[in-house]
C-alpha cells in the first residue's frame, strides 16, 4: 500500500494552506468515487481509488494559482502531466496516469489542438475503471471555494458543455456510468 500522506507531505512541507486544499478536495474525490462504486456495484481496486484520489492533482503546487496558494510557475492546465511526472519519481507509475488522465472528462488530441493546450499532443482520456471513476468523482469538488461542498450535476454539465460537445459527450458517457 502506498503511504500517500507521506508523499504529500514531503511536497508540500512549507505550504499549509495548499496542504489542506489538496487534502480536503482529494479525501471528497476519493469517498465520491468509492460511493459510486458502491451504488453501481462496480468492481474495481479500491485501496488503489484511494491511493489515486488522493494524490490525483498532486501536480498543482508547481501551478501558478495564487487564489488557491500554489506557488508554482506553469499554468494550471499543467498540473495532470507535472504530477504525474512527480509520481513517476516516486515509483508509481499507475498513479501518474491517474494525474495525467483525470482533467476534465480526460483531454484528447482533438481538444489540445483545438484549444491550443500547453500539453504533450498525446490523448490523456481515462481507460481504467479506477482513472474514469476518479475523473469523474473529481468533477464535483472545487478547489476555490468549499472544498467540501458537492457541487449539483446541472453545474458540472454546464462546465463540461463550455469546453465542447466532445468532452460533454465524455462526461455523459461517465455520468451514465458512475452517476
Amino acid at each position: 500500500m502506498t503511504d500517500f500522506n507521506a508523499i504529500i507531505d514531503r511536497h508540500y512541507a512549507g505550504h499549509p494552506q495548499l496542504h489542506h486544499i489538496l487534502t480536503t478536495h482529494s479525501e471528497c474525490v476519493a469517498r465520491k468515487a468509492l460511493e459510486c462504486l458502491d451504488r453501481r456495484g462496480i468492481d474495481a481496486d479500491r485501496d488503489f481509488v484511494m491511493e489515486a484520489a488522493m494524490l490525483h492533482d498532486i501536480g498543482i503546487i508547481r501551478c501558478d494559482a495564487p487564489s488557491i496558494f500554489c506557488p508554482g510557475t506553469e499554468p494550471y492546465i499543467r498540473h495532470g502531466i507535472l504530477g504525474a511526472e512527480m509520481l513517476r519519481a516516486e515509483g508509481l507509475p499507475r498513479h501518474a496516469l491517474v494525474c495525467e488522465r483525470h482533467t476534465g472528462a480526460g483531454i484528447s488530441i482533438a481538444d489540445i489542438e483545438r484549444q491550443g493546450l500547453p500539453l504533450p499532443l498525446r490523448d490523456m482520456l481515462p481507460v481504467s475503471v479506477e482513472e474514469q471513476v476518479i475523473c469523474y468523482a473529481d468533477k464535483f469538488f472545487s478547489k476555490s471555494r468549499r472544498l467540501d461542498e458537492e457541487k449539483p450535476i446541472e453545474k458540472i454539465i454546464r462546465q463540461m458543455e463550455a469546453h465542447g460537445a466532445d468532452t460533454a459527450r465524455r462526461f455523459a458517457l461517465l455520468h451514465e456510468r458512475f452517476g
